[in-house]
């Protein structure tokens, strides 16, 4: 799995706003299937940073109904990424 497939985009919210400035924490969507390890390195590649911890939780879609049809929303899964104090992501 490469770099890119790994990194599915970027979640910019408040609470991922607050945690950029204070705690130098960045949350990322990732490829359900990606390890920390993979996240570790992909962020590191891509965004030219040092990692120092990857926290990870999967979201499990939640059954929503539209008239008398069911279904799921879907499933993924996210990565919050903590750099070493020295760097900082623009993107953010």
């Amino acid at each position: 799995m490469d770099d890119y497939s790994v990194i599915v985009k970027p979640l910019i919210t408040e609470q991922g706003m607050h945690f950029a400035n204070t705690r130098n924490a960045y949350s990322f969507e990732v490829n359900a299937k990606a390890n920390k390890i993979q996240i570790r390195k992909a962020v590191e590649n891509l965004y030219k940073v040092k990692v120092t911890d990857v926290r990870t939780a999967n979201y499990i879609g939640k059954p929503r109904r539209k008239g008398r049809h069911f279904g799921r929303t879907r499933s993924w899964k996210k990565a919050v990424v903590v750099l070493h104090e020295d760097y900082h992501i623009d993107l953010f």
